[in-house]
């Protein structure tokens, strides 16, 4: 599975376009006129909620005083070419909604993620039957076969963690209560926490449990989500989701203040032969 991701690209594409326009000292409306676009579409382009095309994308660098035959001009209507590929996970869509693609494909290319969860175990972290456990009692409306889909797809998501070459660096701060509920049974959370030790073995994983012990905490609020990129990947971003949608926060003051949770997360879970130990007395307990 390649680590190229279209919304990577599409999301590098507009932050330089914004950047571009904002340094011609032109505002939207100004582009949009000089386009024939609605202001309405410009709002959406810029947004992210409309594909832009490789011509328009010359047109605007064009406007934005980018000449042709430079490198900065090549790379974006590279960056665009690209952005209107579609990714491995586009065969899911079928189930998966297109704010939840975004974030798929964020993850696909991201260089690291940490993540904090309160109520279950990560999605990359997880077997087949406790991801399925977890669909069937979030998704209830969907017929078992959409819950397949569901879970296969999950199951292809892990495979930027488990693979040999430039894995994703995943870092997971899992608190107690999500090791502790047992989803779908013992059966189930026995080969739940299984996995979660022996991914926690992997050089590119780094899980630590917030026990309760830890009382009160800079998480409280909920579990989120840090995705880093590369340069070409463009800025960090934090994740938040709910039931109907998510929130991506851009802002570097936000993403800093998200950073400095996960720093006091951190350093108030286990560390991560610690959780460990708890993790292999909980399957004990099982057993």
């Amino acid at each position: 599975m390649s680590r190229f991701s279209p919304t990577v690209r599409h999301r590098r594409l507009l932050q330089e376009l914004r950047r571009l326009r904002s340094n011609a000292e032109l505002k939207q409306e100004d582009v949009a006129e000089h386009l024939g676009w609605s202001p309405s579409r410009m709002t959406k382009v810029e947004g992210g909620s409309l594909r832009i095309s490789v011509s328009d994308v010359r047109a605007m660098l064009q406007l934005y005083g980018v000449e042709q035959a430079t490198e900065e001009h090549d790379v974006l209507v590279q960056l665009a070419r690209q952005s209107r590929e579609k990714g491995w996970w586009h065969t899911y869509s079928d189930v998966i909604p297109h704010w939840f693609q975004v974030y798929v494909g964020l993850e696909a290319e991201a260089l690291s993620l940490r993540n904090y969860e309160s109520e279950l175990i990560h999605g990359l972290l997880q077997t087949e039957d406790y991801a399925r456990t977890v669909y069937r009692a979030a998704q209830v409306t969907d017929s078992p076969d959409e819950i397949e889909r569901y879970v296969a797809l999950r199951m292809a998501r892990q495979e930027i963690v488990t693979k040999n070459e430039d894995p994703l660096r995943f870092w997971t701060v899992l608190n107690e209560a999500a090791l502790r509920r047992p989803v779908g049974g013992e059966d189930v959370m026995r080969a739940q926490l299984h996995r979660l030790a022996d991914m926690a073995s992997l050089a590119n994983v780094t899980l630590q449990v917030l026990p309760y012990s830890a009382g009160a905490h800079a998480a409280m609020l909920g579990p989120f989500a840090l995705l880093a990129f590369s340069d070409q990947g463009g800025d960090d971003v934090a994740y938040l989701e709910h039931a109907t949608g998510s929130f991506y926060l851009e802002k570097p003051e936000d993403v800093r203040r998200y950073k400095s949770i996960f720093d006091h997360l951190s350093r108030s879970a286990l560390d991560p032969d610690d959780s460990l130990v708890l993790i292999n007395r909980m399957v004990h307990a099982i057993l």
